[in-house]
């Protein structure tokens, strides 16, 4: 690797972190700048084409497969490269945000994938940003221990045999990183994510037996995952590393996605392990293209959608059938429950809940699938068994016997189920809650049982715009209005108050998170991303 001039990327406003100096090194920094140079263009063009995409979906209240790409969906002689041994077996997935205490729980969880998180799971403070770098590094080192000052509880590492694979999540294309500046222009988040953690992890993978591995979120073309590919080829080049050391599984969380899944998977092709079905930010992508769509498009209340659904059955059994016949792995869903310690039949029934839900993913063919605690992973570990035994994955099952068309993936009309005035509170009550813990720094969020992330306010604010627009008529006679959704917000407000008490409620952002929820929920203009009016607001 040739010595490069200085960065002329610059710190800004961000005050200095314990051993910063260790990530934000020059040598990493170049080479951020210089990811930066050569492919944010190509990003602000794609967000673009986003836009564009949108304005044609606004005009046609449709989708299809694309004539331009029919070539590579029709070759049946592709398939994408083979997966490395410590990908191999990915039949429980953890998720969760890159803070100390996480890293240890998540790498001694049992799961065989940690998806170790800067996206959803994660609020992007710089602190977090930073210090989640230095935790995944502390941790390849073995030099990672955690005491919890509450409980005096000490976690370390279990042996390197048993910990989990680590797949780290960059954010996604639309957020940029203010703190880290090129000429007055903040450098996308992905670019600062993924930059520094392949730069300074790459070699000291391939050292452990594992490699860069990465999960891509919120693609939504198979144009992004090009980019993404561009990206992995320079960087390999960049360190000096074989070409097709990198792995990306891309996160199937788009309506537009789910058409070119095919095309994404032949773009990244040398370096692609396999596709994730994300099921809040996939709901969430559905509102916000067909907002304007009419009643058909209305969806229910979020939990009355389950995957059961016709419409998430086409996606989902489309997206297992795409992947093995490509080579790759199909990846499941999100067990987001989160075990109570005080009510055992809470955890009876939610755990009956999460075992019918992986039994029917693992005899659907998928190769895995995601947990958001611990104590779930031998729940999903048992079911995934049960079908595989001594087999790695199951991509040998090609479900040929699927055939989805075009209409079948955004058939949401399909469902009996209509919103409800309790969907309506639930929406108000879990964004309020997980925004005020997001603008703490806070991504990942006990609500109710269930562990949220971005993605679940993003589907909340988004059925109160929906339900608004649309005129929803509720179970009880009322009609979804703008006065209705501040008047549950406001009760939601002081219930709050009531439940934590006056000195918790002015320590924390609850009015901040009120206000922000029912600005993305009523304005006229639909906010394409909840995160971007709130990073203007997280210090």
């Amino acid at each position: 690797m040739s010595a490069l001039a200085p960065s002329p990327l610059a710190i800004v406003d961000a005050e200095p972190l314990p051993r910063q100096e260790e990530v934000l090194t020059d040598a990493a920094l170049a080479f951020v700048a210089e990811l930066h140079r050569l492919f944010t263009p190509r990003r602000d063009e794609l967000l673009a084409r986003r836009a564009e995409r949108r304005a044609e979906i606004a005009r046609t209240s449709t989708l299809d497969f694309l004539p331009e790409t029919a070539a590579v969906r029709e070759d049946d002689s592709w398939k994408v490269a083979p997966a490395p041994a410590a990908l191999n077996d990915r039949r429980v997935e953890i998720t969760g945000p890159t803070d100390r205490k996480m890293t240890i729980n998540a790498l001694n969880s049992g799961a065989k994938v940690w998806l170790a998180d800067f996206e959803d799971a994660s609020a992007p403070t710089w602190e977090n940003v930073v210090l989640g770098q230095l935790n995944l590094t502390d941790a390849y080192e073995r030099r990672i221990d955690f005491t919890d000052e509450r409980t005096g509880k000490s976690y370390a590492l279990k042996g390197a045999d048993e910990l989990a694979t680590v797949v780290m999540r960059p954010r996604g294309w639309h957020l940029d990183e203010r703190h880290l500046q090129v000429e007055g222009r903040a450098i996308p988040g992905a670019l600062v994510d993924f930059g520094l953690y392949f730069f300074h992890n790459a070699k000291r993978l391939i050292e452990l037996g594992k490699g860069p591995y990465f999960y891509l979120p919120k693609t939504e073309s198979y144009l992004e995952a090009r980019l993404w590919n561009d990206i992995f080829v320079f960087a390999q080049d960049y360190v000096g590393i074989p070409q097709g050391t990198v792995r990306a599984t891309v996160l199937i969380e788009t309506i537009t996605a789910a058409y070119q899944m095919e095309e994404i998977l032949y773009e990244l092709r040398d370096h692609a392990s396999g596709l994730n079905a994300g099921r809040w930010d996939y709901l969430f992508s559905i509102v916000k293209n067909f907002r304007d769509g009419g009643s058909k498009f209305v969806l229910p209340d979020r939990n009355l959608v389950t995957m059961t659904a016709p419409f998430m059955r086409a996606y989902t059994e489309l997206l297992v059938r795409t992947c093995h016949k490509r080579g790759a792995h199909a990846i499941g869903g999100m067990a987001a429950f989160i075990p109570s310690r005080k009510d055992a039949e809470v955890n009876k029934v939610a755990f009956e809940k999460v075992k019918n839900d992986k039994d029917r993913e693992a005899g659907d063919g998928f190769d895995g699938s995601w947990v958001a605690h611990p104590d779930l992973v031998p729940i999903a570990m048992k079911s995934f068994d049960a079908v595989l035994g001594d087999k790695p994955n199951q991509k040998d099952r090609l479900r040929e016997d699927v055939s989805v068309a075009p209409g079948d993936l955004i058939a949401i009309d399909s469902l009996d189920a209509k919103p409800t005035y309790d969907g309506l509170v639930n929406a108000v009550q879990v964004g309020i809650r997980y925004i005020e813990a997001w603008l703490r720094g806070l991504g990942a969020v006990a609500i109710f049982n269930l562990m949220e992330d971005a993605a679940t306010a993003e589907i909340s604010r988004s059925q109160i715009w929906q339900w608004i627009n649309a005129g929803v008529v509720f179970e009880t006679g009322r009609t979804a209005t703008a006065d209705l959704a501040r008047e549950v917000a406001a009760a939601e407000l002081a219930a709050i108050r009531a439940e934590i008490g006056d000195e918790a409620f002015a320590a924390g952002k609850w009015q901040q998170a009120h206000d922000l929820l029912l600005q993305v929920s009523l304005d006229a203009d639909y906010a394409d991303f909840l995160t971007l009016p709130a990073y203007e607001q997280l210090r």
